[in-house]
């Protein structure tokens, strides 16, 4: 089929709409009946009207995109304005503006890719001193969002992300962020959220930061009980018929018995017309596909003649959702390829307001620009209902203040585990630790040994052999061999013979775990005990980490919800990698399995897991 273009929605802005010049004036007529809120990065607005769903005004959102702005600016009152948030005068100057006005929660959803590992003291740096450098802050957009939040110091903030911005850079950045708002008296709270658990009907994990400063406790709304099914969410719009592509307005009949989710949905829209239910036309060959396919069809079970893709690299092309079942995630890339979304029963793919609707953005809601504009504004956008209950958590409290008195716990925990790991590091436990005494030498070694189960005097008496060296000596690595009590330890460290004697290895020593052959956990150790700061994530660390959160995330979503409760406790700044040492060596040592030494661990005071079990 040839390319085709929807005509183009022009929306005019809302009647109570304002300027930069009109804002005061705007501000005074808003009065006091409820707080207000900044949204930076807010695309078309759907964490905006989560805040508002929520009991929030929304007095201002930025962004960068213009066709989402004009979305924003018609579907709310108040400031939308078209700002670079990555250049610092654009940030000053949006400052200068909402300063006056008392802001009480700043929100947003920062673009954040994750970092190189190599820069990360630079911007560890950056963000403590808070000040001019040379370092390019405008590709860093979430520093932006740092930088006004610090500005503004609102009562309340809420940070929302797809999940790799955490797991990607081993939540660096979410880290870092967290650190620096406790540092100012807020409490905070970083979780991975089901978006299907607040009501959304689609398949879609986030990563919400909330802060306070007024209580010290953030609770989020109880979970929905039953899920919205795709039929519940969009099983009441008109039927698009065999060649035809819907429209900007079509006839809307309410059926007999409406769910629950459609008739919030169609609260406040025309009764009788239901907006943008248009998609895309259908090839012939695509039709035929979608003729044969059910929910439980792969691209593999596709006939061989009407493949366009190669099976191994496109398993999951055309995907036909499930009427009894959630979505798939809603992403931008809908506005590129639907076929990611073939609708349950019809042969086409999803209409826009079908993908408003699986977001959760009401019928009356709508989208500036021609079809794959929608689209894109509705698939960068986060659900409504997901930003309202986040919201929800960060209500005001009434006879509640701002207190920058407020400590977190977590500042406690890292301040003892940092404590605690630099004495282990300065007595005979020196080579678990990242230090003065640990170069790749001491690092490659300790690294070599990690899987093996040696006896802590054997151990110590062969990492206490490398002590100081710059390099591995040939006498020594003979006295290594030598110690060495199986046939299994003497291959762990033969792995090493590349390195003896050679001076010139150790000058690149991020090179040296690819030059032995190593493993991902023991190229991990090795870039620990050197100080890069990252995630160690082992049964071990997880297990301590579950317990001092008083989660069950060791035993089940290890690699997600658990790598969270690990980053609480690591924190950000330059003794993360000595906290993170240090828990690991609780891992190994104290926290055991089963009947761990309680009485011998550092994090006793603030393991809550301990506290319910005594």
């Amino acid at each position: 089929m040839p390319l085709e273009r929807s005509d183009y929605l022009k929306l005019d802005p809302h009647e109570s709409s304002c300027t930069p010049e009109t804002f005061t004036n705007w501000l005074a007529e808003q009065g006091n009946h409820r707080p207000l809120a900044v949204d930076l990065f807010s695309g078309a607005g759907g964490l905006s009207l989560g805040l508002k769903q929520a009991g929030w005004q929304v007095a201002a959102a930025v962004d960068a995109d213009e066709r989402a702005l004009e979305t924003h600016a018609a579907n709310f009152p108040g400031l939308s304005l078209h700002l670079d948030l990555g250049n610092p005068e654009h940030r000053e100057r949006l400052v200068e503006l909402l300063r006056p006005a008392g802001i009480d929660l700043v929100a947003g959803g920062p673009p954040c890719q994750p970092f190189s590992r190599a820069g990360r003291s630079k911007i560890r740096s950056l963000v403590q001193r808070h000040g001019r450098d040379p370092y390019d802050r405008r590709k860093e957009l979430w520093v932006a969002y740092l930088d006004i939040v610090l500005a503004l110091k609102p009562r309340a903030v809420l940070m929302e992300n797809v999940p790799d911005m955490g797991l990607g850079d081993d939540f660096f950045v979410t880290r870092t962020i967290e650190a620096k708002l406790q540092q100012e008296g807020y409490v905070t709270q970083v979780r991975l959220v089901d978006a299907w658990t607040h009501g959304v009907p689609q398949h879609r994990k986030r990563l919400i930061l909330l802060a306070r400063n007024d209580v010290d406790r953030i609770e989020w709304p109880d979970a929905v009980e039953k899920r919205t099914s795709l039929r519940d969410a969009i099983g009441d719009l008109p039927v698009i018929e065999q060649g035809e592509t819907g429209g900007r307005a079509l006839t809307y009949n309410e059926p007999s018995s409406l769910p629950t989710f459609a008739r919030r949905m169609r609260a406040q829209a025309r009764q009788d017309i239901v907006h943008d239910h248009m998609t895309r036309h259908v090839r012939p060959d695509d039709r035929e596909i979608f003729e044969g396919m059910t929910s439980r069809t792969l691209y593999r079970d596709i006939p061989a003649h009407l493949r366009r893709y190669d099976t191994e690299h496109f398993k999951d092309k055309y995907k036909r959702l499930d009427w009894d079942d959630l979505s798939r995630t809603i992403t931008a890339h809908i506005a590129k390829d639907g076929y990611g979304y073939i609708h349950p029963e019809q042969h086409r793919t999803l209409s826009v307001r079908e993908a408003a609707r699986i977001q959760t953005f009401p019928d009356w809601f709508r989208f500036a620009g021609v079809r794959s504009d929608a689209f894109r504004q509705i698939g960068n956008a986060v659900p409504p209902m997901l930003g309202q209950a986040a919201a929800e958590a960060l209500r005001p409290i009434q006879g509640s203040a701002p207190n920058t008195q407020l400590r977190s716990r977590w500042l406690d925990v890292r301040e003892d585990l940092a404590v605690w790991a630099e004495k282990q590091r300065d007595a005979e436990a020196w080579f678990h630790f990242p230090g003065s005494e640990m170069g790749p030498v001491q690092a490659v070694v300790a690294a070599a040994l990690s899987s093996s189960k040696l006896a802590t005097s054997v151990l110590a008496e062969a990492m206490n052999l490398v002590k100081g060296e710059k390099t591995l000596r040939r006498s020594t690595f003979a006295k290594l061999l030598g110690l060495a009590p199986t046939d299994r330890l003497v291959i762990s460290f033969e792995r090493l013979r590349p390195l003896v004697g050679k001076s010139v290895v150790w000058r690149n020593p991020l090179e040296i775990p690819d030059r032995v052959n190593f493993k991902g956990a023991e190229t991990s150790l090795y870039r620990l005990l050197l100080g890069e700061d990252l995630l160690l994530v082992g049964q071990g660390q997880l297990r301590v980490a579950a317990r001092v959160n008083g989660s069950t995330a060791d035993r089940s979503n290890r690699l997600s919800d658990g790598r969270v409760d690990l980053a609480r406790l690591i924190g950000a700044g330059e003794d993360a990698p000595l906290r993170m040492a240090g828990i690991r060596r609780i891992g190994m040592t104290v926290c055991r399995e089963t009947e761990p030494y309680c009485t011998d661990c550092p994090l006793r005071p603030h393991c809550v897991q301990r506290a319910n079990t005594f």
